[in-house]
């Protein structure tokens, strides 16, 4: 089992805990933010910080709910999303600039060279970085919920903007993949939006099957093609 350091960010009286992977090498490095889904830290995001520090980046973890909670019953981490579903989604912009900020300081960080990538929930996330103007390179969002409280106004998107949908997912319709493809239409911003036909909500989890709900499952081409996305747009833009 991997071991991860730690790194701490405070948002609206809550002390929040994020993982941290290393590169070989020394800094300052490359750096990708990975934003966990509705069920948290212990779910997915692990695997993939040491995938990307395999692969030369300072992968960071953020840490959305807390380490009580991030530790707790898993149940506990459903609670803690209402937090963010009891003000409309208002919160989800703010603590994720608050960490983009915790992260942009760290000393090992080359803030010019940053990402942020999010799994459902974290796909949410990364999407209001892009929304709010954070000096990122890149988001990319995988099954990520789509609406927004405050969509991006022109010239506000300072990233490049890479959304994986799955046609099949009623979490973020096709009705809001064009809403979204419309949003940064208009924002001038740069993106791409890939959609795949078969997959639903949740298609780069191989253990989405689990949970018995419609609308939720894991489909191998989309999470492998996504991944190699993903790796292009961090080479293309991180590695400069």
């Amino acid at each position: 089992m991997s071991t991860f350091e730690t790194i701490h960010c405070e948002h609206d009286r809550t002390r929040l805990e994020g993982l941290i992977a290393r590169p070989a090498g020394k800094g300052p490095f490359p750096t990708v933010m990975v934003m966990h889904s509705a069920n948290g830290l212990r779910h997915q995001v692990k695997g993939t910080i040491e995938k990307l520090a395999a692969l030369g980046y300072l992968a960071i973890a953020t840490d959305m709910y807390g380490p009580d909670v991030q530790n707790g019953a898993p149940e506990a981490a459903h609670g803690a999303y209402m937090y963010f579903l009891d003000d409309g989604m208002k919160n989800v912009r703010e603590r994720s600039l608050a960490w983009f900020e915790a992260v942009r300081t760290h000393p090992e960080v080359d803030p010019a060279r940053m990402a942020a990538i999010g799994y459902c929930f974290g796909g949410h996330c990364v999407l209001e970085l892009a929304r709010a103007g954070a000096e990122l390179q890149a988001v990319v969002s995988y099954h990520g919920t789509l609406k927004t409280h405050a969509p991006a106004q022109p010239g506000t998107v300072k990233c490049d903007v890479v959304a994986y949908c799955g046609a099949q997912d009623p979490y973020a319709t096709l009705e809001e993949i064009e809403m979204l493809r419309g949003e940064l239409t208009n924002a001038r911003a740069r993106y791409q939006i890939t959609v795949f036909g078969e997959a639903a909500h949740s298609f780069t989890d191989p253990d989405a099957g689990k949970m018995g709900m419609d609308g939720i499952r894991y489909n191998a081409m989309a999470h492998r093609m996504s991944w190699a996305g993903t790796e292009t747009v961090l080479e293309t833009l991180l590695k400069v």
